[in-house]
């Protein structure tokens, strides 16, 4: 089972990418948005998920261990493949399909190519009451999308698990908690900080 993969780029095409690692050539179906993070002849490292269908093998790649996490979480909902969940993550990031779940916003699930409003409806109501994968660790440390990245920073997620939390405390049940956070993270964008979207969340509810 490969987990990831460190190279150099060696060719890029319409989904796919060959990573040369030590002189083998691996080819590695990838979303545009791990694509766009790839340079032809640069150093590059793939999380990788293995997808073995009758006699077809295929390793799928993703710029971090959070996309690839999700990529499986999705392909566990009915009638969701690859290819679907691909292109989901395409149209939305983690977060933005974790907010489009919890409000149960089906219209912008079904932005992504080859996803229906059935399937979108059925990603939403399978996601809305579920906490986000925790992808793959070693010896419970998880993987880093960037070896060295040593940024403290609080990305999204772990803002918006730290704010449903604190509604929770609050006394909000877990499912209200997530709506209410995922309709603030959506007023405030990139503005968003712990503080503010507690304040929002508790403000659109008229708390």
């Amino acid at each position: 089972m490969i987990g990831k993969l460190s190279g150099i780029v060696d060719a890029l095409g319409a989904g796919e990418v060959i990573l040369d690692v030590n002189g083998v050539g691996y080819l590695v179906q990838c979303g545009a948005r791990s694509l766009r993070t790839l340079s032809l002849g640069e150093p590059a490292q793939l999380h990788i998920e293995t997808v073995l269908r009758q006699d077809l093998l295929r390793l799928y790649g993703f710029a971090s261990e959070e996309e690839r996490a999700w990529f499986v979480r999705l392909q566990e909902i009915q009638g969701v493949g690859p290819k679907a969940a691909l292109a989901v993550l395409d149209t939305l990031s983690p977060m933005e399909l974790i907010n489009a779940a919890a409000l149960e916003d089906k219209a912008t699930i079904a932005r992504a190519q080859g996803v229906g409003p059935r399937i979108a409806a059925r990603i939403a109501g399978e996601l809305k009451d579920k906490p986000p994968p925790s992808g793959r660790s070693l010896g419970g440390l998880m993987l880093a999308a960037n070896p060295g990245a040593t940024s403290s920073a609080p990305n999204a997620l772990s803002l918006n698990a730290e704010a449903v939390s604190a509604l929770v405390n609050l006394g909000l049940s877990p499912m209200d908690a997530q709506r209410a956070v995922a309709g603030a993270g959506r007023t405030l964008g990139e503005e968003a900080t712990l503080d503010a979207l507690i304040r929002t969340a508790l403000k659109d509810m008229g708390r």
